[in-house]
């Protein structure tokens, strides 16, 4: 298989990577099982069926100079994703001894960088004590995959679903050694828009840090410890709050974390008051069905979540009308932008700039609240039924809580990733998006 070069966005979260700072994405996954030896069953299926995964046998491997098929413009001092000819499943796949405490047992997994040598995944299989039930931790390196390439490589080891075939796609155009001279004037004003694009995004990140009224407690320095935790919702109850107040489903889950943290940061003495913090709101530029090409494709909204407004409908308006504003213009602009600013760099800028971006990112944003699509078709394992699905998100440097969430089979599941010794009450903030939920409920009314 001919080495593929890591994509700009890619390649810088590559490069930002620090033993501190992993910067690996996870869903922990929690299984029915009918009997204490399911989970066993369960290592042994996900060892079998990963190699037959063309993507988990991927490594990423530094290059000073791509081979000569693979060069082009910026390219040196970059990174290729090939095939490992050494891919050992055992390597990936881990069974753990039972736990009582799935979310405990996974943070601390999720501490531990993933080994750049080979394919940056792993799954860690976590039976559960009473034999009632399994979890399956999966971590993918975010140069490997972003949340919809992370959904189908971990399908890949699944069991199968009996879904439709795809309709197939006509073969793109073959392209000779010279550019067509009649794409040039296109290409030329094509150029110059991203030029102006660049300078529109960096120009709103700089205003974006004007004015910042957020809270030591999200911004903490980091210690590189990790704790997750989650919490489960009634989809249901989301949708009556939607349908009350009108917007999406998602300006409800964002005002949830604005009214959680609130809740969270007045009851251990914190305060809300003034508190404005900047959430970035991911915005995947990839489609469902174009899922399988390799490289992130990432933009993002920037918004303040009204944390001071003690109203909760106040702040579900306020949350609304923010990302109302920010599809107005769409994600190619804004503060919100700015991975997209990573195509305009070159790859030996990602490598010898990655150490100051990592820093950087407190400045830019507060707090991740990100979205992860999941399909509605009921998922299993060996024939265990997944019950429920907590997606984990990367935490950057300097800032001490993300949160991800996804929707699954009638309930929406908050995934939460903090800095451990920043935030020891994290299972306190998990309560608090639950209460926060019934607030809505309250105030909407029957």
């Amino acid at each position: 298989m001919t080495p593929d070069p890591l994509a700009p966005l890619d390649l810088a979260f590559w490069n930002i990577e620090s033993p501190e700072h992993p910067m690996h994405l996870g869903a922990l996954g929690v299984f029915e099982a009918g009997s204490p030896t399911a989970g066993a069953h369960a290592a042994d299926l996900l060892a079998a069926r990963a190699p037959a995964v063309p993507g988990l046998r991927m490594r990423i491997r530094d290059t000073w100079q791509p081979p000569l098929a693979l060069r082009r413009p910026f390219a040196f001092g970059g990174a290729t994703r090939e095939a490992d000819p050494r891919f050992d499943p055992l390597d990936h796949v881990r069974l753990h001894a039972p736990t009582t405490d799935f979310h405990a047992r996974a943070g601390r997994l999720m501490e531990r960088p993933l080994e750049r040598g080979r394919p940056p995944w792993e799954a860690h299989v976590l039976p559960g004590a009473d034999g009632g039930s399994f979890a399956v931790l999966f971590k993918f390196h975010h140069a490997l995959a972003d949340g919809l390439r992370a959904l189908t490589l971990a399908a890949g080891v699944l069991d199968p679903l009996d879904l439709p075939a795809p309709r197939p796609r006509p073969a793109p155009p073959s392209r000779g050694l010279l550019p067509d001279v009649r794409t040039l004037p296109d290409r030329l004003r094509g150029a110059l828009s991203d030029a102006g694009r660049a300078l529109d995004i960096g120009a709103a990140a700089a205003l974006s840090t004007l004015d910042v009224r957020s809270s030591a407690a999200l911004t903490a320095e980091s210690s590189g410890t990790r704790r997750i935790a989650g919490v489960a919702v009634d989809l249901d109850d989301v949708h009556h709050v939607r349908k009350t107040t009108g917007g999406t489903v998602n300006d409800v889950l964002i005002a949830v974390v604005a009214g959680a943290l609130r809740r969270w940061l007045d009851e251990r003495g914190d305060g809300s008051e003034g508190v404005e913090p900047r959430a970035l709101i991911p915005v995947s530029k990839r489609r469902p069905r174009t899922a399988h090409p390799q490289g992130n494709r990432l933009s993002g909204y920037l918004i303040r979540l009204p944390v001071a407004d003690p109203d909760p409908l106040s702040r579900l308006g306020t949350v609304r009308t923010a990302m109302d504003r920010n599809k107005d213009a769409g994600p190619g602009r804004g503060a919100g932008a700015v991975a997209l600013l990573a195509d305009h760099v070159p790859a030996l800028g990602h490598r010898l700039g990655g150490p100051l971006v990592s820093g950087a990112a407190r400045l830019w944003f507060d707090i991740l609240v990100t979205s992860v699509p999941l399909p509605s078709l009921g998922l299993r394992l060996g024939g265990h039924p997944l019950t429920e699905v907590y997606p984990l998100a990367p935490l950057a440097r300097g800032h001490s809580l993300a949160v991800a969430v996804s929707t699954y089979r009638g309930q929406v599941h908050y995934g939460l990733v903090a800095d451990a010794k920043a935030v020891p009450d994290l299972d306190r903030f998990a309560l608090a998006l639950a209460e926060e939920v019934e607030t809505l409920l309250t105030a909407c009314g029957p």
